[in-house]
């Protein structure tokens, strides 16, 4: 997709070292007057034992650390606030960047291992009606060292290992592509946390043309649609995206994807109560999708106070999962989990920029 009117956004204070690939960071090493080996320590550095600062490189000689300071950024997220539910223990994170714009994350516990939802983006401008990361438009888009470092501060933080990294936080990751593939390689590399690729999930709200480019880089990750709607009618109602790319179009590449990488997609619905959730709703979503290989993620939408959308009833969400499975296809109930701590992506963001919290009174 084109950039829809809005310039690549930079931050300006210096090339961000962190976001480099050790190929990358040795060709520095080399420009600076130092010898290769020093970009394999560096790396390790950060992006396996999780350095804030370079003071906590303790091979790294005085006079490089002093070179690094004077040539690169290093991204250290500053983190604000911690929420922790008192249901199923799921954290969110507010963290403040370097130029004191906010994002958030969470990190949620299950029995397969910890996983962490992060934001890829400040703000959003997809304007999807049921999200509260959209309300306030975008800021900008996030640097790969940003995105990685809200996993890297909440396993510090928790003293645990991430195993499933979820791009499903505020933004749009598609909106910032090029970052994201960086950020993809980076979070993958053997060098580096090394979280698998199929272990790392990355939603859309269906930016057609980027998400055929991320087919054909032939990766193993899980692509998440966020679909919401059974026509282009009803969808345009919920996500200005579909007044551009229609489902037509979207099932093309969702194909197209499954074509190039062998992976099921995922269709993430959010039910609304007397909006998508419907008998007929569910019959059309089973009729749309039934050729392609995938996995419907159905979740009753989180209700913000922006917006007047009501969560569809129990019995209607079980009784929509059910005709799917009856149609065939497989499809799960989303665990609930943060409600009690602004579960919803970008409310917590959202409370901070309106409350306009004084330093003093921040949690560190």
């Amino acid at each position: 997709m084109e950039q829809m009117g809005i310039e690549d956004q930079e931050i300006t204070y210096g090339k961000d070292i962190k976001s480099l690939t050790l190929s990358q960071l040795q060709e520095e090493m080399v420009t600076l007057g130092e010898q290769k080996f020093r970009a394999k320590q560096m790396y390790e550095w950060m992006h396996k034992k999780l350095a804030r600062n370079y003071e906590d490189m303790s091979n790294i000689s005085a006079s490089l650390k002093e070179k690094c300071r004077q040539n690169y950024t290093y991204t250290s997220l500053h983190m604000l606030k911690v929420q922790e539910s008192g249901i199923d223990g799921t954290k969110k994170y507010l963290f403040e960047l370097a130029d004191g714009n906010v994002v958030e994350s969470v990190w949620m516990k299950y029995k397969h291992g910890n996983s962490v939802c992060i934001s890829s983006q400040v703000g959003c401008r997809m304007g999807c009606r049921f999200c509260a990361s959209t309300l306030d438009g975008l800021e900008r888009n996030l640097l790969p060292s940003e995105m990685l470092d809200q996993i890297y501060a909440i396993t510090l933080e928790t003293g645990e290992r991430v195993s499933n990294v979820v791009v499903m936080g505020t933004g749009e990751p598609m909106d910032n592509y090029d970052n994201l593939l960086q950020f993809i390689t980076l979070l993958t590399d053997e060098n580096g946390l090394h979280i698998s690729q199929r272990n790392l999930t990355v939603s859309t709200c269906g930016i057609v043309p980027k998400m055929r480019e991320l087919a054909d880089q032939k990766l193993q990750i899980t692509l998440a649609l966020s679909l919401h709607a059974t026509t282009d009618e009803k969808r345009k109602k919920l996500m200005p995206i579909a007044n551009r790319y229609s489902l037509e179009e979207l099932m093309e590449v969702c194909a197209y994807y499954f074509e190039q990488t062998g992976r099921r997609l995922t269709f993430e619905y959010s039910l609304v109560r007397g909006v998508n959730d419907t008998k007929e709703d569910a019959e059309e979503l089973a009729a749309l999708i039934k050729n392609l290989n995938c996995h419907v993620n159905l979740i009753p939408v989180n209700p913000i106070k922006e917006r007047d959308f009501v969560q569809s009833e129990k019995h209607a969400v079980e009784a929509f999962r059910s005709r799917l499975e009856q149609q065939g296809i497989t499809a799960t109930v989303r665990r609930e989990m943060g409600r009690d701590i602004d579960g919803a992506c970008g409310q917590l963001r959202r409370k901070h920029i309106e409350t306009a919290v004084p330093p003093s009174d921040v949690l560190s």
